[in-house]
């Protein structure tokens, strides 16, 4: 017991040393905001700072060129850190991802300097597009993360919790096809495409009333027409669905769909959907391991809270994740429980001093948890027996 603290009370130190790298970091990766799969510059600066330390780094794993898998070690207890670093577009670091890179490598770097001489792996694993395409998605499709016992990652946010909650979500992309016309002369003539994608929108605004609380629908008129004197003939939607049981989701997009074919036979137009080849699970937090997690964040003096069941739920890739390792998606606040997530007021909180400390703390909660998970079988144990009830339930 006293080596288990001696080795977390150097993992604070360890974090402590490298603030100041660690917060230019983030700082650096806020000022050059990059969108999904176009994170160059954010990944070349997190893998040389990791391979400086002496991370073997492979880039562009699974086929994608901001993606990266760096690790220290080898064999069990195996742990990993995962990195967004993905930006909104406008927005830009709304979504502080910024401080989630920065806190993996935090983490990584401080358990490689205290346990790196122990049996086991460390590892930063760089996912991109989180918020558009989720790269987790192929990622566990094709077992990148399978070899690890223990997966973690700290997102910003307005209160500090460990017990994340998150909606299962597929992308549909929806095309109307009717028959151009002149808009004023011959109406008659033509088939309203943009009558059918607005018909479409009311009949799942009508839906909406009658699907469960933790669902949700929402879309954006990608295409609506080329000018106000043509009937459209061709139009243009995407469309999220998301609930937190995946039987429920299937069973509300094939709702959704009858919306979009009730429109079209309304109208005369014709349909045409894809959905898209990513689908977000729903979350599934590791007990022993939110367990281990929270106990570290009481020692950095942020006991966490409850789950706010008052609270709406989002969509990450990192269920995916959890659904083929034993994973944690924790939430440290950085501005006011009041602020707007996904918002210009929340990308300043990302470079705050709020959002420094919750950077740090991050990377330290992460370092301590992995020691837990180094110096402690029995945890080890529980939380795979966690993970694999998990899946018989």
């Amino acid at each position: 017991m006293n080596n288990s603290l001696s080795l977390k009370e150097r993992t604070i130190e360890e974090v402590g040393k490298l603030q100041d790298k660690l917060v230019e970091l983030s700082r650096r990766i806020h000022a050059n905001p990059e969108v999904g799969f176009q994170e160059h510059k954010a990944m070349a600066w997190i893998t040389q700072m990791l391979e400086g330390a002496g991370f073997r780094v492979e880039r562009g794993i699974s086929g994608m060129p901001t993606a990266f898998l760096a690790t220290w070690g080898e064999g069990h207890p195996a742990v990993a850190f995962l990195a967004e670093y993905d930006a909104l577009p406008e927005i830009g670091h709304g979504c502080g991802h910024n401080i989630i890179a920065s806190s993996a490598v935090g983490a990584a770097l401080a358990s490689k300097a205290v346990g790196g001489e122990r049996r086991g792996m460390f590892a930063v694993v760089g996912t991109p597009a989180e918020e558009m395409g989720g790269a987790k998605v192929p990622l566990a499709r094709l077992g990148v993360f399978n070899q690890f016992d223990a997966v973690m990652m700290v997102h910003p946010g307005l209160r500090d919790t460990v017990a994340t909650q998150s909606l299962a979500c597929a992308g549909l992309e929806v095309e109307f096809y009717g028959r151009a016309a002149h808009a004023s002369a011959e109406p008659e003539k033509g088939i309203n495409a943009l009558d059918a994608l607005i018909l479409s929108f009311s009949g799942i605004n009508a839906l909406r009333q009658h699907i469960r609380s933790d669902a949700r629908i929402h879309g954006i008129i990608t295409k609506g027409g080329d000018a106000p004197n043509i009937i459209p003939s061709h139009t243009a939607a995407t469309f999220y669905v998301r609930a937190r049981k995946e039987e429920y989701l299937d069973e509300l997009g094939e709702r959704v769909l009858m919306c979009l074919r009730g429109a079209a036979k309304a109208t005369g137009a014709s349909l045409e959907h894809r959905w898209a080849d990513w689908r977000y699970a729903a979350l599934r937090n590791n007990g022993p391991l939110m367990e281990a997690f929270a106990a570290n964040l009481k020692v950095l003096g942020r006991p966490p809270e409850p789950p706010d069941p008052a609270e709406g739920f989002a969509s990450t890739d990192t269920g995916n994740v959890s659904v083929v390792a034993p994973t944690i998606h924790p939430s440290l606040a950085i501005a006011h429980p009041h602020s707007l997530r996904h918002s210009p007021e929340f990308a300043r909180a990302a470079v705050s001093p709020e959002g420094d400390k919750g950077l740090l703390d991050a990377a330290k909660a992460m370092a301590m948890t992995a020691m837990d998970v180094f110096t402690d079988d029995n945890l080890v144990r529980r939380i795979i027996a966690n993970f694999e009830e998990g899946h018989r339930a």
